[in-house]
């Protein structure tokens, strides 16, 4: 049985099908609860699933990277040879953070110090997870912010600890700089198109 890590609620809808759900909240800790819930309840491999930040400029929103490796502070775990044997093209490695890149500069330091070509909160911790429990891991994630993109406040503010999204917080965000606003629907934008890849390779997997 197939054990799923994501970060977000709704990304928790996206994974229904591919095995058993959990979601950590979009932080490492959380998705290392998420993963070793999963583990307590039997699975014999875990999936990162969700979106990601695009390091690599080729990467476009709604582009699935499936790497054959992620990189977590400074050790490389290999991902499940099957899972491997699909990568998506020049997507060999996937960097794990420990917060989100917000700008541009950040985004393009990190892939020129690591060469993973995008980066998201959770995939390291299910690979310290699946490496402890001596089970395979693997990843599978859609670019919502391209390289070249800055996120706007609000973004940075929008998640609570369970995941979903603080309505409250992107409201009262974007009333006090009423100008990322521009930028606030483009995101909503890339994020359904990442959103949209992600169904697709569900239904090819299901």
């Amino acid at each position: 049985m197939l054990g799923v890590v994501v970060g977000l609620t709704a990304e928790a809808r996206l994974a229904r099908g591919l095995g058993l759900v959990a979601a950590g909240g979009g932080t490492p800790g959380g998705a290392t609860e998420a993963a070793r819930c999963l583990v307590s309840k039997g699975v014999t491999a875990l999936l990162s699933f969700g979106l990601a930040g695009g390091l690599d400029p080729a990467l476009r929103p709604g582009d699935v990277v499936i790497p054959r490796a992620v990189l977590c502070e400074g050790q490389r775990f290999e991902t499940a040879p099957q899972w491997a044997a699909k990568s998506s093209p020049n997507a060999d490695l996937l960097l794990a953070g420990d917060r989100v890149l917000a700008s541009s500069a950040e985004k393009r330091a990190a892939w020129r110090a690591s060469g993973a070509v995008a980066v998201d909160l959770e995939s390291g911790a299910v690979a310290r997870v699946a490496a402890e429990a001596g089970i395979s891991f693997a990843v599978v994630r859609a670019i919502c912010d391209p390289a070249e993109r800055d996120l706007p406040p609000a973004a940075l503010v929008a998640l609570d600890h369970a995941g979903g999204i603080g309505f409250l917080r992107v409201l009262a965000s974007v009333a006090a700089h009423p100008r990322q606003l521009p930028a606030l629907i483009r995101l909503a934008g890339d994020a359904k198109l990442a959103r949209t890849a992600l169904i697709a390779h569900r239904k090819r997997r299901s």
